[in-house]
């Protein structure tokens, strides 16, 4: 028996649940069981073939070697162009990082500017890896609760009632997964002006899903709206979502030098640098024809239109509808306390997912974000699964009684 004690960062920590459902529906489909998965937050598409044949030619070309922590000249050139379109603000190199998808330079960022406890704010509905990740470094997680009626955004009244001495960091994240939320001008610059008055907080916004977008106004950031706290915001992106290179492992992120500085620090004796190919492909695809992209989101508006208005129309849900990302987050309150076929009461929004897990849907149950009754399903699957899951969303609430 191997005497092995992982270390206290470990252990405070528990795995990601987005990841163990898709896991968990891999394990039943591989035994037999017919099982739609609407868990995984990952687009259907495939890379583009002109992002693709790039990525080849480097490796053909012997482009295959170390790069500089922070990214190459041409993947750099390639962040700056696109900060500098979406929000008027010119970043030099010293202040980008480049590393193995957004998700690595979330936790890197965390650990390059947390410890002793320092607290985190963090909007719930959440993507379900902030909390831990701020546990792994150390620091506390403050959770706000921003309820359906509130939008499932954070007001400035909620964030000033949770500021306190000990605060190092608001984490935002629009489009929202898991609930496509996003904010206006008006309410970015309101919590612009709670954060004016509290200069020790810095704002990290997860701006990940950026380009699938449905909404006729432009998506607002708060680097854009609120230009003077440039030097304490950090903005998160990469090239996953919005060109289908989920397995490219590129993300990065953009901010004030002395906190990309600690950040790629700490990547050079991490990993030293993403694939170069990688990187020659993702700066292809954020330079190159961006059509793909407006073909994407014309056909996961399509999944979403037509998966709201199938839940709503059924009597125990509800859903809201998102303005980005691919996720809905139903309400399934109506849900609570009714009994399954085989005798079971469903408690809560746990309950209801394995009930649907039963009936041949994987879904993600609303606790897992921080706020229940809901829960979230994926629509960056095909229209057919998508259409499929919904008759038999339907078809098991039926059942109930």
């Amino acid at each position: 028996m191997s005497n092995f004690q992982p270390a206290a960062r470990v252990t405070r920590i528990k795995p990601s649940p987005s990841v163990a459902a898709a896991a968990r529906a891999k394990e039943l489909k591989a035994a037999g069981k017919d099982i739609v998965d609407m868990t995984v937050g990952e687009p259907d598409f495939d890379t583009p073939d002109s992002v693709k044949a790039v990525g080849i030619a480097a490796i053909e070309a012997g482009d295959t070697k170390y790069t500089p922590v922070n990214g190459t000249p041409a993947l750099r050139k390639a962040i700056r162009n696109r900060m500098a379109q979406r929000t008027g603000i010119t970043y030099g190199d010293d202040q980008i990082s480049v590393g193995g998808g957004a998700k690595q330079i979330i936790f890197v960022a965390l650990m390059a500017s947390v410890d002793n406890d320092a607290e985190v704010i963090i909007p719930a509905p959440y993507w379900v890896s902030y909390p831990d990740m701020v546990l792994a470094n150390e620091g506390k997680p403050v959770i706000v609760s921003c309820p359906e009626s509130d939008g499932f955004k954070l007001s400035a009244e909620a964030l000033e009632a949770a500021i306190t001495p000990k605060t190092r960091w608001l984490i935002l994240n629009a489009p929202s997964n898991p609930t496509g939320a996003a904010y206006s001008d008006s309410e970015l610059k309101a919590l612009a002006d709670v954060l004016d008055r509290h200069p020790h907080v810095w704002v990290m916004t997860d701006e990940i899903y950026d380009e699938i977008w449905f909404e006729d106004r432009p998506l607002s950031s708060i680097v854009k709206v609120a230009p003077h706290l440039a030097d304490r915001i950090f903005v998160v992106n990469g090239v996953s979502k919005s060109y289908a290179m989920t397995g490219w492992r590129i993300g990065y992120g953009v901010g004030p030098a002395p906190l990309i500085g600690a950040i790629n620090k700490l990547q050079s004796q991490m990993s030293s640098c993403p694939a170069s190919m990688s990187q020659a492909a993702a700066a292809a695809a954020m330079e190159g024809d961006q059509s793909f992209i407006t073909d994407c989101v014309k056909v996961y508006k399509q999944r979403r239109d037509f998966a709201v208005a199938s839940i709503n129309a059924i009597p125990e849900l509800s859903c809201s509808t998102p303005s980005g990302a691919f996720y809905l987050y139903p309400n399934c309150s109506g849900v609570i306390g009714k009994v399954t076929p085989e005798g079971k009461t469903i408690e809560n929004d746990l309950d209801f997912v394995l009930y649907l897990l039963d009936s041949g849907v994987a879904a993600i149950h609303g606790a897992a974000y921080g706020l229940s009754p809901h829960f979230r399903i994926s629509t960056a699957t095909s229209t057919d699964l998508v259409e499929e899951a919904c008759r038999r969303i339907a078809a098991a609430c039926a059942a109930l009684k």
